[in-house]
């Protein structure tokens, strides 16, 4: 019997009063055509909401855009919530304006590869897929 791979499972969300949703919806957009299934919260999302969300949908990898520079702020408020719910297989990647230097601070709390406007949408896949084929046990 042959087994069944169910294909990755990508919550994409806009957190905080960041109205700017047009990346995130393209990002959306690129996983789908490239197999995957993903969950897009809309905006104005809460860490709460966001992390709530993943863990009913049982997705592989969480995605954050965003613009609005808070992202020192929704990042580490995300991954601490995803620890203390033990959803320490699953991806926080994300991406829009963020500075090299806090880019650099969040990975070292934990945070996946950030990606700045402008990366090909193909990269940003193939990032998510070969995260989740090395870290997620299915």
């Amino acid at each position: 019997m042959q087994k069944t791979v169910r294909p990755l499972r990508v919550l994409v969300a806009k957190v905080g009063l960041d109205g700017h949703d047009r990346g995130a919806k393209v990002i959306a957009t690129a996983l789908r055509d490239a197999g995957m299934e993903v969950i897009y919260t809309g905006l104005r999302q809460t860490p709460e909401m966001v992390v709530n969300a993943a863990l009913q949908e049982d997705v592989d990898a969480i995605g954050i855009s965003i613009l609005s520079g808070a992202h020192m702020t929704v990042f580490p408020k995300v991954i601490a919530l995803m620890k203390e719910k033990g959803m320490n297989d699953v991806l926080l990647t994300g991406g829009g304006i963020i500075p090299d230097d806090d880019m650099q601070a969040l990975q070292d709390m934990g945070v996946g590869k950030l990606f700045a406007p402008g990366t090909p949408t193909t990269q940003i896949a193939n990032y998510i897929q070969e995260w989740v084929a090395a870290n997620r046990s299915f």
